[in-house]
């Protein structure tokens, strides 16, 4: 292999278009001002590209079909090594592949649960199904520890606040998307479970001391490499405890090096995480970014912003002698040795000593056989049936009968689907409760309603005999942003930052965290029976006036909607028990609900 041959396979790019040869006009002008391309064909040409991976927003997913034929056609172009297709798919509040493939429930939701075995087969599941969709790595679980309540890009993607319970899930993730021949990312190493702020937009500091880091952010990570993980994503964070140089941790030697391969023992692909995100790109220009994180330790790079800048500074950093050739060489190494894994070397390997593809002992299902079949979708509904958590049940108001309350109005918000594909959530949850023997209507709300809003519900309120209301994050401002040079870009542009303002998606609440608490309020002053359904962070509660029930489904997908109103009717009982502690709004300090609080009937 030539130096520009190795240093492509470096490389992890997203590219826009349906297809590999043929995308849209309006994918091929993006292509050609961003990536100085075309189309995909023409980036793995370009760059003798090592990985390509999937989003929505580049039109890499509109269906099962086509995401295989894309898949197909990015391997035919490639020239000689086939290219690692990727995607952020843990599902819940991530996932780039919508229906009708198989949503599940994500990881927080399946912390609830308490199952291992659900885990490991919600994971099988979905590496069964990106599979038959040519896509052989998925950037997950993830293994971040979610201390902090206030956290704005973690959250429900973590399994929960407890070390070796998250550890537990995480290891039995990995084994089940390997089971499927799917390679797994564990992330954001060292840990991004404690921190208010966000790395897409800025710097985090992780203020844990070593010791706090080795209780509390190591165990996942540990419990990743021992289940045999396939990669490692790093995080855009300083970590002073481990680095003080200041450094983030994707840039950072002592982290990668020191502490991930040496003292832990990892010997596996690290990656980094979007090179485009604002919290890589504080300290060092683009053109450094790259080199930088290759002299850390990294092997894999990921969507950096200005791919020309970066594939050229690698290759001069060699050419000057910044980076050995044969640094160079165990990063390819390791990144064959990934591919030949999940059966991508097989026909380059084909006869030679020792060749295994241990994640690939079954042949690539058809699409049709597999992707969103009724076992896999029943499978969900059973594992969603496990993790609603029941909080509160005054009176024992829960389960819900149609006889004794059956006009129902579902309120709330209304956040945009993560894969555009399921939702509107008050419009699932009427629907459900409807199939169910009740009569329900949905009225949305938003995340921030105004006083005429909060008086319209009460208006709709009348002459029904219970309100369920639907609060998304009352207090946490969190954004959900893909983790790319487009929605960084897009942050730059004042007419993006007005529409991520009112962005249903982006729980900023319009700068107010109290419409939803007034809503309530106005709310159970009508005297009518108030459920609120915490769908997405489940530290709502703590902020809400005393209400007659309250649940946490984890995340605002239909499977988990559908299955918290099957608990509210009674016709599952609640098995979820909280993953994280639910503390006290005006005491912090104080613990409302524990770990391993959820009632039952």
């Amino acid at each position: 292999m030539s130096l520009e041959d190795k240093v492509g396979q470096l490389f992890v790019m997203h590219v826009y278009g349906h297809t590999a040869t043929d995308p849209d006009q309006a994918d091929v002008d993006t292509n050609l001002e961003e990536l100085g391309v075309r189309d995909a064909a023409e980036l793995i040409a370009r760059y003798r590209l090592g990985g390509i991976i999937y989003f929505g927003w580049a039109h890499n997913t509109r269906s099962p079909h086509q995401i295989a034929e894309l898949s197909e056609g990015i391997q035919k172009a490639a020239p000689t090594l086939p290219v690692l297709i990727s995607v952020d798919q843990e599902h819940g509040a991530v996932a780039r592949i919508g229906a009708p493939a198989t949503l599940l429930p994500g990881a927080m939701a399946i912390g609830a649960s308490g199952s291992h075995e659900h885990a490991r087969e919600a994971a099988r599941i979905a590496g069964t199904e990106l599979r038959a969709l040519g896509i052989r790595q998925d950037h997950a679980p993830d293994a971040d520890v979610n201390i902090d309540p206030a956290n704005p890009v973690i959250g429900i993607r973590s399994f929960g606040a407890d070390p070796e319970a998250v550890a537990g899930f995480v290891a039995a993730q990995i084994e089940g998307y390997q089971s499927a021949g799917i390679a797994t990312a564990a992330k954001h190493f060292p840990g991004h479970g404690d921190t208010t702020d966000d790395s897409h937009t800025e710097l985090p500091h992780i203020h844990h001391t070593r010791e706090e880091w080795d209780r509390y952010d190591a165990p996942p990570f540990r419990a990743a490499i021992a289940a045999g993980v396939d990669s490692v994503m790093t995080a855009h964070i300083v970590v002073p405890a481990l680095d003080p140089s200041g450094d983030p941790a994707t840039l950072s030697h002592p982290i990668l090096t020191g502490v991930l391969r040496e003292e832990l023992g990892y010997d596996g692909v690290i990656a980094t995480d979007s090179l485009a995100m604002r919290g890589v790109r504080t300290k060092y220009g683009d053109d450094r970014v790259a080199v930088l994180a290759l002299k850390a330790g990294a092997d894999q790079l990921l969507n950096p912003p200005r791919p020309d800048i970066a594939w050229h500074a690698v290759i001069e950093a060699v050419r000057n002698g910044e980076l050995t050739e044969e640094r160079i060489d165990a990063s390819v190494l390791r990144v064959l040795r990934m591919k030949a894994r999940v059966g991508l070397l097989d026909h380059v390997l084909e006869g030679a000593p020792g060749a295994s593809a241990p994640h690939a002992t079954a042949p690539t299902p058809s699409v049709d056989a597999t992707v969103g079949t009724p076992a896999h979708l029943v499978a969900a509904d059973h594992i969603a049936d496990a993790t609603t958590t029941l909080l509160v049940n005054t009176d024992a108001l829960l389960p819900l009968s149609p006889a004794t309350h059956p006009r129902v109005l579902v309120v709330g918000a209304d956040p945009r689907s993560p894969s555009g594909t399921t939702g509107p959530p008050t419009t699932v949850l009427a629907g459900a409760l409807n199939s169910l023997g009740f009569q329900a209507v949905a009225l949305p709300t938003g995340t921030a309603p105004d006083e005429a809003t909060i008086e319209k519900a009460v208006a709709d309120a009348q002459g029904r005999d219970a309100v369920l209301v639907a609060t998304y994050n009352i207090t946490t401002h969190a954004e959900t942003k893909d983790n790319t040079q487009a929605a960084n870009t897009a942050l730059d542009q004042p007419h993006a930052r007005t529409h991520q303002a009112t962005d249903p998606n982006d729980g900023t609440e319009n700068s107010q965290d109290t419409g939803q608490v007034g809503l309530v309020t106005a709310l159970k002053a009508t005297g009518l029976p108030v459920i609120a359904l915490a769908i997405r962070n489940p530290y709502d509660v703590a902020h809400l006036p005393p209400v007659d029930a309250a649940l946490a489904s984890y995340c605002w997908t239909d499977v988990e909607l559908r299955a918290a109103a099957r608990v509210i009717a009674g016709r599952t009982a609640p098995q979820g028990r909280l993953p994280v502690p639910v503390r006290r709004a005006d005491d912090p300090a104080q613990v409302l609900y524990p770990i391993g609080h959820g009632l039952t009937y």
